[in-house]
């Protein structure tokens, strides 16, 4: 019934959280009283054993734009709650590269962008539905037009030898 409760720029390139509601457990209470769990700062992930809802508006990349080196996607993951989430290398398929301990739900729900893993990538358009199940990728907007998401981030636990 209106605007979410908290929208936060990252990094200074366009990217745009829209944060909506998360729950710090699974199952959730589900009461008259309880409202939304407040948060000091913006977290990439969900909270432990919690689930976390979000749209994700990301203008078109410029081509022409230097990439950003490690140690600034480094930073840039630092800022949102997750400094281990970075897998960005020199030469690597994408700045923005990461991984996150959840499994994700991510619905375009206008424009398009690509999803890129270590295998390969695919061009995801409005009504697609991605599932990212603990595993490395980074999006990446080529379209010229800007995008936005709907990610359902589900606490995870990576198995023995899957662990980031």
């Amino acid at each position: 019934d209106g605007p979410p409760p908290r929208s936060i720029e990252i990094g200074g390139r366009g990217v745009v959280f829209h944060e909506f509601w998360h729950t710090k457990n699974v199952p959730a209470k589900l009461d008259r009283a309880s409202a939304e769990p407040q948060e000091r700062a913006l977290s990439l992930e969900p909270p432990k054993g919690g689930v976390r809802i979000r749209f994700v508006d990301t203008p078109p990349e410029d081509p022409e734009a230097p990439p950003p080196d490690a140690a600034q996607m480094k930073q840039l993951f630092a800022a949102i709650g997750a400094p281990n989430a970075s897998r960005y290398r020199p030469g690597e398929n994408h700045p923005a590269m990461h991984v996150t301990t959840s499994l994700d739900y991510g619905i375009v729900l206008e424009g398009e962008i690509t999803l890129i893993t270590d295998t390969g990538e695919t061009l995801c358009r409005a009504g697609d539905v991605i599932v990212q199940n603990g595993t490395s990728h980074a999006w990446a907007n080529r379209s010229g037009k800007m995008a936005r998401m709907c990610f359902v981030l589900i606490d995870g636990e990576h198995e023995e030898g899957l662990a980031p």
